[in-house]
């Protein structure tokens, strides 16, 4: 879970979702087909200018595919090492989207909720890295990015498969610098991070009171960070 800035870090949402997690408005400048005197497209009856009668009309515009945002399982040590690369990963890269298949399982068209149950999704793949490194410092790192529309693919092989949900791989590199924010827990989630982690494979295995222990992680929101801070998470600021 996680906060966005303007409700303060820490801070419980009013809502799911809030605030809408991305934002991304497409113009589409093309004029209408057919103009009249008030059209975009009117026409002058006594003559342009100089004498020539002429229709006045925007030119085309063809509508811009919009960018992708995608979120990124890191590790703080992960995140460091981004920091010093300046990369993300150069592909292909695991992230997180609304899939076609994450709408359909949570049936929804609220783009804030789904771009919220992405991230969750993101964050769950963060503490499956954690269980992967025992050195990690126990708290989940997620990475918002966006990425070109055709950089990322899910995989139609596995479909709605519970475990793949908003899945996707993002080929090419990916700069740091196209990051819009991170998302990271606070220190007091590192207990139940930690208890989580440890609990990832009986929880796998059906163990109901481990899967407790892992939702239990849940509970904690990631707070939200400015790229800028980026250094300070990592320890490598002034």
């Amino acid at each position: 879970m996680f906060t966005y800035p303007g409700e303060g870090r820490g801070k419980e949402p009013k809502a799911t979702g809030a605030r809408r997690v991305s934002f991304r408005t497409g113009v589409d400048g093309s004029g209408p087909a057919d103009g009249d005197s008030k059209g975009d497209a009117r026409t002058y009856p006594e003559g342009a200018p100089g004498g020539v009668c002429e229709a006045l009309s925007p030119p085309f515009r063809p509508r811009k595919r919009q960018p992708m945002r995608v979120y990124v399982p890191l590790t703080l040590s992960g995140l460091a090492e981004a920091y010093k690369t300046g990369e993300l990963g150069s592909g292909p890269l695991l992230a997180y989207a609304v899939t076609p298949a994450l709408r359909e399982w949570y049936l929804s068209d609220d783009i804030e909720e789904l771009e919220y149950a992405a991230l969750n999704r993101a964050a769950l793949a963060s503490l499956r890295m954690l269980a992967a490194d025992a050195e990690a410092v126990r708290r989940r790192v997620v990475v918002a990015v966006d990425v070109p529309d055709r950089a990322a693919h899910a995989d139609p092989d596995r479909g709605l498969d519970p475990a793949a949900l908003g899945e996707v791989r993002v080929d090419g590199v990916v700069p740091l610098a196209k990051a819009a924010a991170v998302h990271v827990d606070a220190g007091d989630a590192e207990a139940d991070v930690t208890a989580a982690a440890e609990a990832l494979d009986a929880a796998d295995g059906g163990d109901d009171d481990a899967q407790f222990v892992v939702d239990g992680a849940e509970d904690h929101e990631l707070l939200w960070f400015a790229t800028q801070e980026i250094p300070n998470l990592v320890g490598l600021g002034d």
